[in-house]
């Protein structure tokens, strides 16, 4: 199960007043979210590009450190690799040579074949571009609602599949175990029309709750 569906992108966050327009929403709707904002303080933007690049960097980021990842991208952006027509004009082995595994030299060649609109995106519903995105062969569920939520900019997505998400909600709604990924989103319902900014009031509250238990 994906995001609902909906005829239209919806609102879309640009600026850190819409931020600040759905936390005051969460926080009038549920006093959790009024508390975890007390501690956290207000909550960041965290809008980024949108296009290829951004999901070739997403595919390079799965399953490494944050070190290992930037290294790598900085790699291939050295080396003019961040463009579909450069990773096609290139094989699997050439594409290892800057760093990627075979498994994602494989995935940027799936992702540079697919020939995504991305400007479509833009305009398209949720439901649609988690569709889009989750057909090329290394984009999952999580990484499609991560790009429609910070490169999109959609107020009303969410990522119940986060594992930082679900032990943040688990110590804010007090609950004996982390959500499974179907409950939470159902559970995320509640949130809406501002579930992009509840997610990112959970991982602050996350962060906030880790410094506290002293871990990194």
């Amino acid at each position: 199960m994906t995001q609902d569906a909906s005829p239209t992108p919806g609102r879309i966050i640009e600026t850190d007043a819409c931020v600040a327009e759905g936390a005051a929403h969460l926080c009038a709707a549920e006093p959790r979210f009024a508390h975890a904002l007390e501690l956290t303080g207000p909550l960041p933007l965290r809008r980024r590009p949108d296009g290829f690049e951004q999901l070739l960097s997403a595919i390079v980021s799965q399953q490494v450190s944050v070190a290992s990842a930037r290294a790598i991208q900085g790699r291939l952006e050295a080396a003019g690799m961040t463009s579909p027509e450069a990773i096609l004009a290139t094989d699997v082995e050439g594409l290892r040579a800057h760093g990627l595994s075979r498994q994602k030299a494989t995935y940027a060649q799936a992702l540079a074949s697919a020939e995504i609109d991305f400007d479509a995106l833009r305009h398209a519903p949720t439901e649609e571009v988690v569709k889009t995105l989750t057909a090329v062969k290394g984009i999952g569920v999580w990484t499609a609602e991560i790009y429609a939520m910070f490169s999109l900019g959609r107020a009303d997505v969410f990522a119940p599949g986060d594992l930082a998400l679900q032990e943040s909600a688990r110590l804010l709604f007090d609950l004996e175990d982390r959500p499974r990924e179907r409950a939470f989103r159902e559970m995320s319902q509640a949130w809406r029309p501002w579930r992009s900014v509840a997610a990112r009031a959970l991982w602050a509250y996350y962060h906030v709750q880790k410094q506290r238990e002293g871990i990194a």
